[in-house]
């Protein structure tokens, strides 16, 4: 019969997945030993984000299938994960509780190796990383459709640490409930983040359209609240209603198919240019005529790509703003050097946040 299996195929096949199994087991302790004894000789600290984008962009480039290449690229994230916890675990804050997108792009960054320290606002994730409390800090700065997180931005300029990374995570909503209802015109209540609330409004008004809607401080304690009010249900992520044990109604309830947020890395650390790499930076114009076209036209004079450009409140004077902006380059490389020093003489003040490997899943 077409299709049916001959004696003993599959127990052939079984035995050579074993001697690939040994094979590959043997190859990852090599692999961890070799980066021990790298690690006796480095000074200082021990994560190179810079060495790890180009490893993770390497297999991606060279990776043959049938795996995909974000298939790849995750399994050897998590390879150096362990790799790097054999020197030391990393320590790393995220805006919190458990379940939150935060602590998804935290895991998606440093693997699953790093030791995840949830805090219960993003001025926490700063102050542990500047107390040493933690290594490093992950926290939310743009979202695709509801733009950028303003706290985040607002505490950018204070804080001595660097942006040394950037992480780019898929954001799927998921309406969850402890038990589930027999209709969803019987949820009563829907707890969400505010911004979740928005990027769910439509499917929400036509599904659950006479639910009270209830704005809390993230979507993990949403899902909290879900857990113990009998007839709620939360918008959350997937890590959410795993942790709090609650069922998924509906998957993927987002309004806007690639809804996407970015978050960035802030740590004691410079990394050194990669070649794909992004500087970031806050910026302020003298107050005259056509001050902001000055202080922006060496990058375009220079060849130097923009890629974002926000502007926030300063809030020391009335009426003056604070520009945030993204170039693609390192500020080590010559062409971004030159235009970094030109824009520092025109602009009433520059800070640049750092240089870092762009994000490569």
């Amino acid at each position: 019969m077409s299709g049916t299996p001959q004696p003993g195929e599959i127990e052939r096949l079984r035995e050579a997945i074993d001697r690939v199994d040994d094979r590959i087991l043997e190859s990852l302790n090599e692999r961890a030993r070799l980066a021990r004894a790298i690690g006796t000789l480095k000074a200082g600290q021990a994560y190179r984000p810079e060495r790890e984008a180009q490893v993770l962009l390497r297999v991606k480039e060279r990776n043959p299938g049938p795996l995909s290449s974000e298939t790849a690229a995750l399994l050897f994230r998590e390879i150096m994960s362990a790799c790097l916890a054999l020197e030391r675990p990393i320590t790393v804050a995220y805006l919190g509780p458990r379940g939150t997108f935060s602590e998804k792009a935290a895991l998606k960054h440093f693997g699953l190796a790093a030791e995840a320290l949830a805090e219960p606002s993003i001025d926490e994730v700063f102050r542990a990383v500047e107390s040493g409390a933690a290594d490093f800090g992950v926290v939310p700065v743009e979202n695709s459709t509801e733009g950028a997180v303003g706290r985040s931005l607002d505490l950018m300029p204070q804080t001595p640490m660097k942006v040394c990374g950037e992480v780019i995570v898929r954001i799927h909503h998921n309406l969850m409930a402890r038990t589930p209802p027999g209709d969803f015109k019987d949820i009563r209540r829907v707890f969400s983040h505010g911004q979740s609330l928005a990027q769910c409004h439509e499917w929400l008004n036509l599904h659950v359209p006479n639910a009270e809607r209830v704005a809390v401080s993230s979507n993990a304690e949403a899902a909290r609240r879900a857990a113990e009010e009998p007839g709620a249900a939360a918008v959350a992520g997937d890590m959410a209603a795993e942790h709090y044990g609650l069922a998924i109604l509906a998957a993927n309830i987002e309004d806007e198919p690639n809804n996407t947020t970015r978050f960035l890395v802030l740590g004691d650390y410079e990394p050194k240019a990669t070649g794909r790499d992004k500087t970031s930076m806050v910026l302020s114009a003298r107050n005259r005529a056509g001050a902001v076209y000055e202080m922006l036209t060496p990058f375009a004079t220079r060849g130097v790509s923009m890629t974002k450009f926000e502007s926030r409140p300063s809030r020391v004077a009335l009426w003056e703003y604070l520009f945030f902006v993204d170039i693609e380059g390192h500020r080590g490389d010559g062409n971004v050097a030159a235009a970094i020093e030109e824009v520092a003489g025109i602009a009433g003040y520059l800070k640049v946040l750092g240089s870092y490997p762009m994000a490569v899943i």
